[in-house]
């Protein structure tokens, strides 16, 4: 059997979360002076999990708000390390430092004062491009963004709208060569036309071989993309299986069940 994509060993990550409302400076000098202590209190988005995802596969993590979904796909981007346990990537080329395409929230890894094409240069470089490499893709770039107003592309990305700033971050990062695709409801933002263009994306990244990791609430989406689903409840994989219809449906009536 082939070296899996990717393999989360034993993995735990825990926050440290205030418990009480004051939030900045004013309001914690406030509280000191009168001599009321900070509390806090310390919640599990993951505990011991272990999950191995194979070369190919697009993997849906299905579960409710708080169940642990993107800390999974942070942690595998990199973004954050597990408190506990290993994330390694046995497949890949360079398996310490893997070819991924990221794409866990409307902007990220944009630089809110530069161009959206200065941007395409800087976001390929966190994704471990070269300026020419950029440079030979931005045409491919920009048409697979299709700006209504081409103009957009010469003005600082913080005047976007949350539809631009996705349009953009997953064409730049669908443009990255990438082995393994990490995608967390970017796509809810896009419009019908815009999504049906990732969709055919994600389609011909499965057709050659690619791994695809994809947090969504939108099962219909799940059911036409997803190989395999991994439902995770309280912080621990809760069902996992090929059958993704099966999983869809154990979740949801998790839902009714809990209200």
């Amino acid at each position: 059997m082939s070296l899996p994509a990717i393999e989360l060993a034993h993995v735990t990550k825990r926050f440290r979360l205030r418990e009480d409302g004051y939030a900045g400076l004013k309001g914690r000098l406030g509280q000191l002076s009168k001599g009321i202590k900070p509390t806090y209190k310390i919640v599990a988005a993951l505990e011991d999990v272990s999950l191995t995802i194979h070369k190919g596969e697009t993997v849906a993590l299905l579960g409710r708000n708080g169940s642990g979904k993107s800390t999974l796909l942070s942690l595998i981007a990199n973004v954050m390390k597990p408190d506990e346990g290993t994330v390694t990537f046995p497949a890949s080329a360079d398996p310490a430092h893997p070819r991924l395409a990221p794409l866990l929230e409307v902007g990220a890894g944009f630089h809110p004062d530069l161009t959206g094409l200065q941007n395409i240069t800087f976001n390929g470089s966190i994704l471990g491009l070269t300026r020419a490499q950029m440079e030979e893709r931005r045409e491919e770039i920009l048409a697979f963004a299709d700006f209504a107003e081409p103009k957009y592309y010469n003005m600082p990305v913080r005047t976007y709208s949350s539809g631009m700033f996705v349009r953009l971050g997953f064409a730049v990062a669908v443009h990255t060569d990438p082995e393994i695709v990490l995608v967390d409801e970017t796509l809810a933002v896009g419009d019908a036309l815009f999504q049906e263009k990732c969709l055919a994306k994600i389609a011909q990244f499965q057709q050659e071989g690619r791994t695809i990791v994809v947090v969504s609430h939108d099962m219909e989406a799940v059911k036409k993309v997803a190989t395999r689903a991994v439902w995770l409840a309280q912080a621990r994989v809760a069902d996992d299986s090929t059958d993704v219809g099966s999983v869809i449906q154990r979740y949801l009536d998790s839902l009714h069940e809990t209200r």
